[in-house]
């Protein structure tokens, strides 16, 4: 720095230090940041926590400062007075901007910026209490002469009750936060440089990358960052700060877009050779890249049609017959039923998408079909799928119930869009060819980015229907209805018993013996219950009061847990646990690897593993090459497993990975050949 800048910079830190100590003198003039604090709903439940926007407006030419403000400034703070019972959160900032002034790097806001809060309300409030809420918020405004500390004062007033009103604006200032990143970064000091590695999905589309440092001392603030694309990293280097060197953990948030990070945290460890510089971009995109998106949709969409074909759908095939059997009729009601079963497919697709999103947003390192890794789930689809395979069957039939018998028939609108929706929540566990991608780069999009790609997800997987639909020559093709239909409509129960009886595997292996048992036990009387509905005596109804109190007996006492042995590892490929700690270890001796992710729930894990995995030449290729076994299963979740997956650009299994020695992970298919797995080794 010369000397010019030397004096500037001095002169400017001696101004905000003065403002330090001035800070909470009162103020004798109109603030230049105005400050006002807004509910995201004004009526709340007892227990809730509710979301409070502080909302910075600086007048032209003042900017505010980020929680770490750089080599100057002061960050938020707020004295809060509250009612007895309630507490609130730390201040979440939105991704800052970079401003340099007299040769002092600052972390800053030069426009409207919002900070949120989260609010717990404490249970047991009676409706109708109110609940002032007032602060006394400090912060510093700035403009590139002169700081001012500026104190307000904040309040507003929540009022106990149901059925509040949500400030839709909450959206706009939810996207402006950096999105939690759930797998680590790295970081080393090389001489005096800070080089960091932060995995990011290599279809990401990232423009105008900085990493803003949370912890003070990592890095130089004001040296210029270079930033590269290595695979599926971003390579950061810089001037390490001063405290470097003695630093166990960095965080941060990595920006990759105009008003888009990353929020992440770096341990020490390896980071690869700096790669290809990003290229700069104009006009940044705020959507992550617009090309990411566009190859995230078709991704999601062809993988979702290819769903169809795959043996993880095979458990609803014969729904989806039944459907195409009886698809003649009337042309406006059969583009109907078309356009219902997409919307079912679609909407749960959006469901799940949007609570695995909102799951990673609070820290959890959840993964596509994160649903199945609760046994009460898969208790709940094992009664579902008995009670349909009982009606295929022709056990019962319920003319008086008005969902019933559509919902397995697919005869008309609702059982149409009932039938979408199963299908897509026992089709989408299994990660097939271009989901994987699409699913991993959908989770660092912006929020409605990510739920259009889950909704492409499900437009893929009901492409079929909706192309029969509005496609006559496609139904002309299929066979007139006839007396056939009634046996193949029973035909089709054994497939559905087969997935029941997968069901209860999988949830005696989630939840133990006892578990197993409970759901068979209601699925007994649940199957009684409907025999008796549907036999057309004078009391329809009598049974269904203890079948409800089985069931829901059941998804309260099924147990959570299972005994540890019987997740052990086994096979003839005799496979280890997986753990990261292990994989490195086995690097290191240069023995080659082969790792796969599983999970019981997975039909296409499970028929690749007795197809492909677990045959003898396989197993003898493996022996006479010394290849290591990992496997990883992912059956009642795994954050370290779920965060190793999102590095290879997924969110759900199968995963299958060989490790040359001194190579680069290889990626296999997704469908697995004996004679594929034996080429790895010869």
């Amino acid at each position: 720095m010369n000397q010019g800048k030397a004096m500037g910079g001095l002169r400017y830190l001696l101004m905000t230090w003065l403002a330090v100590l001035l800070l909470g003198a009162p103020a004798h003039a109109a603030n230049n940041i105005a400050a006002s604090l807004v509910p995201e709903s004004r009526t709340v439940a007892p227990g809730e926590t509710v979301t409070l926007a502080l909302v910075m407006r600086p007048n032209k030419g003042w900017h505010g400062y980020w929680k770490n403000p750089g080599d100057s400034g002061i960050e938020t703070s707020i004295a809060w007075t509250l009612p007895d019972g309630m507490s609130a959160g730390p201040i979440q900032y939105p991704v800052p901007e970079q401003l340099i002034i007299s040769g002092l790097m600052n972390y800053v806001y030069s426009g409207q910026y919002t900070q949120l809060i989260d609010l717990a309300v404490p249970s047991g409030l009676a409706p109708g209490t109110r609940l002032p809420l007032r602060g006394r918020v400090d912060y510093l405004a700035c403009t590139d002469q002169i700081c001012v500390p500026e104190s307000a004062q904040i309040a507003t007033e929540l009022e106990v009750g149901a059925g509040g009103v949500r400030d839709p604006a909450f959206d706009r200032y939810r996207t402006a936060l950096p999105r939690p990143l759930d797998r680590p970064g790295t970081f080393q000091l090389s001489g005096d440089r800070f080089r960091l590695a932060v995995p990011v999905p290599e279809s990401l589309q990232v423009s105008d990358a900085y990493f803003f440092p949370l912890t003070d001392g990592a890095l130089d603030y004001g040296a210029p960052q270079r930033v590269t694309r290595a695979g599926e990293n971003l390579i950061v280097e810089t001037l390490a700060g001063s405290g470097a060197g003695a630093l166990g953990a960095v965080e941060g948030v990595l920006k990759v877009g105009e008003a888009q990070g990353l929020m992440l945290t770096a341990r020490p460890g390896g980071v690869p050779a700096a790669g290809v510089a990003l290229a700069p971009s104009a006009e940044p995109s705020a959507a992550g890249g617009g090309s990411t998106f566009l190859l995230a949709l078709l991704g999601a969409l062809a993988g979702g049609l290819l769903l169809n074909v795959m043996p993880c759908v095979f458990p609803i095939l014969s729904l989806k017959a039944m459907s195409l059997a009886k698809a003649g009729g009337e042309e406006r009601e059969v583009r109907r039923e078309a356009l219902a079963y997409t919307a079912g497919a679609v909407s749960l697709c959006l469901i799940l998408g949007g609570a695995l999103l909102a799951l990673r947003a609070g820290g959890t390192a959840a993964g596509w079909a994160f649903q199945l890794q609760d046994p009460r789930v898969i208790l709940f689809l094992l009664l579902l799928v008995t009670a349909i395979a009982l009606n295929l069957a022709g056990l019962f039939e319920l003319p008086n119930l008005a969902g019933g018998q559509r919902l397995t028939q697919a005869k008309g609108v609702s059982g149409a869009f009932w039938t979408g929706g199963l299908a897509a929540f026992v089709a989408t566990p299994c990660t097939g060819p271009f989901m994987g991608a699409a699913l991993g780069a959908a989770l660092v999009l912006p929020v409605a980015s990510a739920l259009a790609v889950f909704a492409g997800l499900g437009l893929g997987l009901a492409l079929p229907f909706l192309l029969l639909g509005f496609v006559p020559a496609l139904r002309r093709r299929l066979p007139r209805p006839g007396p056939w239909m009634d046996r193949f409509r029973r035909l089709m129960s054994v497939p559905m018993f087969l997935t029941a009886l997968a069901l209860a595997w999988i949830l005696g292996r989630q939840a133990g013996v006892d578990g197993m048992a409970l759901g068979l036990a209601a699925a007994l009387v649940l199957g009684l219950a409907l025999w008796w509905m549907g036999r057309g005596s004078r009391a329809p109804w009598l049974p269904l009061a203890p079948a409800a109190l089985a069931a829901v007996a059941a998804l309260l006492l099924v147990p959570t847990a299972s005994d540890p042995a019987q997740a052990a590892p086994r096979g003839l490929l005799q496979p280890q646990p997986f753990s990261e700690a292990r994989l490195a270890a086995l690097r290191r001796e240069s023995r080659p690897v082969f790792v796969y992710f599983t999970a019981d729930w997975c039909v296409t894990c499970k028929v690749n593993e007795k197809a492909a995995l677990e045959r003898d030449e396989v197993a003898r290729a493996f022996a006479s090459r010394n290849v290591a076994v990992l496997v990883g299963d992912w059956t009642r979740g795994d954050a370290g497993i779920s965060r190793f997956l999102a590095k290879h650009g997924r969110s759900g299994v199968p995963l299958y990975l060989y490790y040359a020695p001194g190579k680069d992970a290889q990626v296999l298919p997704q469908i697995l050949t004996p004679s594929r797995l034996t080429s790895l080794v010869t």
